[in-house]
């Protein structure tokens, strides 16, 4: 689990690399900045952890690409002591990315494999998330409702009418929407009742599965 100067050198290059194309959260970029994103991959990856691109991880699944990570987590806007529902852990670089930012992360991940590696490599690189489950996302964790925001990081058909309940009025929810190609889409809450929505453009991921459990 080596993290060398090289390695900051190729993050910082990632970081410019982010801002070039459009990134202007600083504290998003700082994140990037920080976080040894080759320990997420495969080690035969780890040549190519700091390129912007997505990479297969375990479980058929992959580790999203980093512009898509920070693009996803500047819709956030998150501030600190943020409490925000992640859905879909997958590697953990996205949730290392938000809670380095200071949000109180609760996160959930359908695939077993993935949450069992995830659950012990994130407390070796020093990263405490609130919360990790294993379940289905599509139900979000109503225990710990209502969230100041959620993020959703694969591709759903539909928006999830559970995530939208458990957002606080005032609260954002990121989610790519779609079947084989997805709007980056994000609703705003502006009452009990009312959404704002907003989309930003076309993205790809892998899909968001349910009924796992």
């Amino acid at each position: 689990m080596k993290d060398t100067s090289k390695h900051q050198g190729l993050r910082n290059q990632l970081a410019k690399q982010l801002e070039e194309k459009g990134i202007t959260d600083k504290n998003v970029l700082d994140a990037i900045r920080k976080i040894p994103r080759h320990l997420f991959l495969n080690s035969s990856f780890e040549d190519f952890a700091y390129q912007d691109k997505a990479f297969p991880i375990a479980a058929n699944q992959t580790i999203s690409q980093p512009y898509t990570v920070a693009f996803q987590t500047e819709l956030l806007q998150v501030k600190k002591d943020d409490k925000i529902l992640e859905i879909g852990t997958g590697s953990g670089y996205q949730t290392a990315v938000l809670v380095t930012l200071g949000a109180k992360v609760y996160s959930v991940e359908r695939q077993n494999e993935l949450f069992k590696i995830t659950s012990t490599l994130l407390p070796k690189l020093g990263i405490r998330p609130k919360h990790l489950s294993f379940g289905d996302g599509y139900k979000g964790l109503p225990n710990f409702a209502p969230f100041d925001s959620i993020i959703v990081t694969a591709g759903a058909p539909i928006i999830p009418e559970a995530l939208m309940a458990q957002l606080k009025v005032g609260g954002r929810l990121v989610i790519p929407v779609g079947e084989n190609e997805q709007v980056m889409t994000m609703l705003i809450r502006k009452n009990e009742r009312q959404f704002e929505k907003h989309e930003f453009g076309d993205f790809r991921f892998v899909p968001l599965l349910q009924d796992k459990n």
